[in-house]
């Protein structure tokens, strides 16, 4: 028997200096609180039992002082291990005062001990009351330590939970262990011998727990990697949105780490998916860079991953990051192949968008070519039968009926020049090649020769429009929309036909009213459409359909819009409301009340 307890003494002292330079070298790699926690619980386990190799014989006063060097270790290893634990989730202050102050107390003691008694020689009180708290001590913090960690481990998943699971076993053997040599009476006797197999086994727990081998993680991590595979395959089936890809993978990625919640972004910062995170919290999780996480768990620790394509933001276990580097490298790779097929969607997104505009563009030029041959058919057909009478009975014509011949002539011509015009200004919006560059421009004189264009006349409309007003608008869009106005205003209107503009810090406002009927209602919905007309009040008000349509698709283009409301007492006003900034002027613009 005395041999196999010196065969287990033996292994536990290498197995236990083996064990300190391990956690010592895992703090070297990692630098974070955790590790240099482990490091300095099983560094001072392991120089204690390192420090036992030396002989205690009695009267030798450095032996003697290395031995209550050593002793004094073991009773700061049960504090510092349950310290490991406290960096994952900090106990309440007044508990770990006591517990502060009963390792000190204990650590006096054992420095203030005359003399430590032999195996063979009894134990005198004061020995036998300092015996009993060293094992009290020990014992309430190994307990904490090993209940802590194994209901922490419960929500963990499966690699993280075996390997706290094994550091709570070990702690459990090792408070055995320190039992049984306390109460052993002989060096060999049947006692000690279960007291060095009790140290071996959590040796092995405490190694298993701290750094296990690769079959043993291997061996642990295969659920995990059963679920790592199923989210990849689903990742290789088609998905027409970066949110459907997202939903696929949320839950498995989350099962992976034992998340609370967790969230998806795609290279651009956008949130594609989420799981479990609160719907007040997504707008706060598109941030900029450093700027930090919310965080809707209060006792979660949060990762902010960048992968391929995109990142990832996790609300784990403080354990986690410790106890899960296996399982956070396989969420690496999940976000990385997530990043990739976010990537091949919005690559089939654009390929796609560029298809739809390639069709719209043949459509748009489809129906360009409809209208015109719909529209030009008509004052085509017209002047083809006055040019061919012309051609034909121009000398059986009297002058008057040449002259009216001619002058209806010219009337279809500029009909169709303006029809001509209007449907490639449609066109052109369509497939949105006008180009909107706004401008300081000096309203009133801008408005006085639109109008003077459009009419003839500058004193047909009356503009009541301050004269320093200055707008930040395009030129081209504001006479297109203006002359379109006018011209229907006139025509299908009663006079006073009034244009008036305003400028406010964030909108530039012109409206356009008239007196007369106003606009049926039941041609209201339909108002903008292409070639919609009505009657207008007199037999010559004709028109092409196209003005309104026009003015309204130049005024989207701009970035605003342009409304229609009925007028009080009667009549139609159309609003055009541009968004524009203040610009300086010749003189400042007097201040207005926005509607």
């Amino acid at each position: 028997m005395h041999v196999a307890v010196q065969a287990f003494r033996y292994v536990n002292i290498v197995g236990y200096a083996v064990l300190a330079a391990l956690a010592l070298l895992s703090w070297r790699r990692r630098r974070d609180p955790p590790g240099r926690r482990a490091a300095a619980a099983f560094g001072v386990l392991g120089l204690a039992w390192v420090l036992a190799l030396v002989p205690d014989h009695p009267g030798d006063l450095p032996e003697r002082a290395v031995g209550r060097v050593a002793l004094a270790l073991l009773v700061l290893f049960p504090f510092l291990l349950l310290r490991f634990t406290s960096a994952f989730r900090t106990a309440g202050r007044d508990r770990a005062n006591a517990l502060v102050g009963l390792t000190a107390v204990l650590l006096v003691w054992t420095l203030a001990l005359p003399s430590v008694p032999q195996r063979d020689e009894s134990w005198p009180p004061w020995f036998a009351a300092y015996v009993a708290l060293f094992l009290l001590h020990w014992t309430l913090l190994a307990a904490l330590t090993a209940t802590r960690l194994a209901l922490a481990a419960a929500a963990q998943p499966t690699l993280a939970r075996r390997r706290m699971l094994m550091l709570a076993l070990g702690a459990a053997a090792i408070t055995a262990a320190i039992f049984l040599a306390a109460v052993s009476g002989r060096a060999a006797s049947p006692a000690s011998l279960a007291s060095g197999v009790l140290g071996s086994v959590a040796l092995a727990a405490f190694y298993l727990g701290l750094s296990p081998p690769t079959p043993v993680r291997l061996w642990w991590r295969a659920p995990d990697e059963g679920r790592l595979r199923i989210a990849m395959v689903d990742l290789t089936r088609f998905a027409q949105t970066q949110e459907e890809v997202a939903s696929r993978v949320l839950q498995p990625a989350a099962g992976l780490v034992g998340a609370r919640a967790l969230a998806i972004r795609n290279e651009e910062g956008r949130i594609v998916g989420a799981w479990n995170v609160p719907p007040e919290a997504w707008s706060e999780l598109e941030r900029p860079p450093g700027r930090a996480a919310p965080q809707p768990h209060a006792d979660a620790e949060v990762l902010d991953l960048d992968v391929a394509g995109g990142s990832l933001v996790v609300w784990t276990s403080p354990y986690v990051p410790f106890f899960g580097e296996d399982e956070l490298a396989l969420l690496r790779t999940l976000g990385s192949l997530t990043g990739l097929a976010l990537d091949r969607v919005r690559l089939f997104q654009g390929e796609h968008e560029t298809r739809l505009a390639l069709e719209r563009a043949n459509e748009v030029k489809s129906n360009f070519v409809a209208l015109a041959a719909h529209e030009l058919r008509t004052p085509m057909t017209t002047i083809h039968g006055f040019v061919t009478t012309l051609h034909h009975l121009a000398d059986r014509l009297d002058d008057a009926q040449r002259r009216k011949l001619r002058e209806a002539l010219l009337e279809q011509t500029e009909r169709m020049a303006l029809l001509i015009e209007q449907l490639l200004d449609l066109s052109r919006l369509d497939a949105e090649a006008i180009e909107i560059v706004p401008q300081p421009l000096a309203v009133r004189p801008q408005l006085e020769e639109i109008v003077r264009t459009a009419t003839g006349d500058a004193a047909a409309v009356d503009i009541d429009v301050p004269e320093g007003l200055v707008a930040q608008v395009d030129r081209n869009a504001l006479e297109r929309i203006v002359s379109n106005l006018v011209t229907n205003a006139l025509r299908y209107g009663q006079p006073p036909v009034t244009v008036q503009a305003e400028q406010t810090d964030n909108h530039f406002r012109l409206t356009v009213e008239d007196a007369g009927a106003g606009v049926p209602q039941e041609l209201v919905p339909d108002l903008f459409e292409r070639f919609t007309r009505s009657d207008g009040p007199r037999p010559d008000a004709r028109g092409t359909g196209l003005g309104l349509a026009i003015a309204r698709s130049y005024a989207r283009a701009h970035g605003g819009d342009l409304l229609y409301e009925h007028a009080t007492p009667h009549g139609a006003r159309f609003r055009l409301v541009l968004p524009a900034q203040p610009v300086s002027g010749p003189e400042p613009p007097p201040e207005t009340a926005s509607p």
